[in-house]
């Protein structure tokens, strides 16, 4: 079993909407991460650089978060994973969600700092299941 540690080494929000103005009524959010590739440390540790940005459309702000993000584990998996990376397959689902979760928690606290609507992912909306029909009769 693999054990991920999320470390930020840079954050940086850009208010480029003015404070005077309103915001626009529709802002629109796109969310990037890139991992920048995987170090084998130790034998015991892979290492792998990442930037996390949001962009805002129309441009209201702008919000990077840099970082690291160590991944510590048994060697075969370890192994794997930088296998996987050299031939150029996706990253672990377990170091993204670790980066993601960790950069969307310091982007939201960035964004209300400037005074922009936060990244939240957004929730599905509960859908209305339709009932069966059941042809139930009563007779006396």
């Amino acid at each position: 079993m693999t054990n991920v540690r999320v470390y930020i080494t840079h954050v940086s929000g850009d208010r480029l909407w003015g404070v005077e103005n309103p915001l626009p009524a529709q802002v629109q959010m796109a969310i990037n991460i890139n991992l920048l590739g995987f170090e084998r440390k130790s034998p015991g540790m892979v290492e792998a650089p990442f930037v996390f940005t949001v962009s805002f459309t129309p441009s209201v702000a702008q919000i990077s978060i840099k970082g690291t993000a160590q991944t510590t584990g048994d060697e075969v998996e370890l192994n794997r994973i930088m296998d996987d990376f050299r031939s150029q397959k996706p990253p672990p689902a377990t170091v993204v969600q670790a980066v993601s979760s960790i950069a969307i928690a310091e982007a939201i606290v960035v964004a209300k700092t400037i005074g922009v609507p936060p990244p939240v992912p957004p929730f599905p909306l509960p859908t209305e299941q339709p009932r069966p029909k059941t042809d139930t009769r009563y007779t006396t």
